[in-house]
């Protein structure tokens, strides 16, 4: 999809030239080359601004010509295979909890027509792995980065975890171009699995220690929100 966007002229940093447009495993991770690209490193991010760049990167992937596999940047598989493998990683209670919202949320995730039904909402292209934070400041200007994760989905799996200040920029931004604004339904189901999937990071601990102290915000913001997104309620 990125090398589409940057044929059609779009502001993306697009795959590295020099080898193949493909994944590379090495020691059991997975990586992607791009295109070398000069970052501003004095810039700061302003998450709610380009939130609203996201409304116009989503009004160009709607032109997207080929097929694209429902959702997959939830990876679904990885959180049930981690959700059963977690032992001394996570707290019993947590995980008890984690197992049953999985229960709930996971045929809306593996389903394209439970997800309709349920929903109700139109799906189109989308980035996948949260774009607002995946804006580079370049010379060149600002850069779409980031793109392994591109799927078929709601507009708001783009939005997840950013807060209500992004998701009102978004908003505004979709409103003037005519495109339509975030449901307040759709939003808490994605902010309940990507909640659930920085979860199962936690069976990564063992190979990247790191991840034990970088997850304890998003669990105990987890532990504050309502089960499974409110959506059995």
């Amino acid at each position: 999809m990125v090398a589409w966007l940057a044929e059609q002229g779009h502001p993306v940093i697009p795959p590295s030239p020099l080898v193949p447009r493909e994944p590379v495993l090495r020691d059991g991770f997975s990586m992607t080359f791009w295109q070398f690209t000069e970052i501003l490193e004095a810039v700061e991010p302003d998450y709610a601004r380009n939130a609203g760049l996201v409304a116009d990167m989503h009004r160009a992937l709607r032109g997207y010509p080929g097929e694209l596999p429902f959702l997959s940047a939830a990876e679904p598989q990885m959180i049930t295979d981690s959700l059963e493998d977690l032992g001394g990683e996570v707290d019993p209670a947590d995980l008890d909890r984690a197992r049953r919202e999985w229960a709930v949320l996971e045929p809306l995730v593996r389903s394209r027509s439970a997800f309709q039904a349920e929903f109700g909402v139109d799906l189109q292209p989308i980035h996948g792995d949260a774009p607002p934070f995946n804006i580079a400041p370049t010379p060149n200007g600002e850069l779409y980065a980031d793109f392994e994760l591109v799927a078929l989905g709601p507009p708001e799996w783009d939005l997840a975890a950013f807060g209500p200040e992004c998701e009102a920029s978004y908003d505004a931004r979709a409103r003037a171009l005519g495109l339509r604004e975030l449901d307040e339904r759709v939003l808490r189901f994605v902010n309940a699995v990507g909640m659930l999937r920085s979860l199962s990071c936690l069976a990564l601990v063992p190979q990247l220690p790191m991840l034990a102290d970088a997850l304890k915000p998003a669990i105990e913001q987890w532990r504050e929100m309502p089960f499974a997104g409110g959506l059995t309620s």
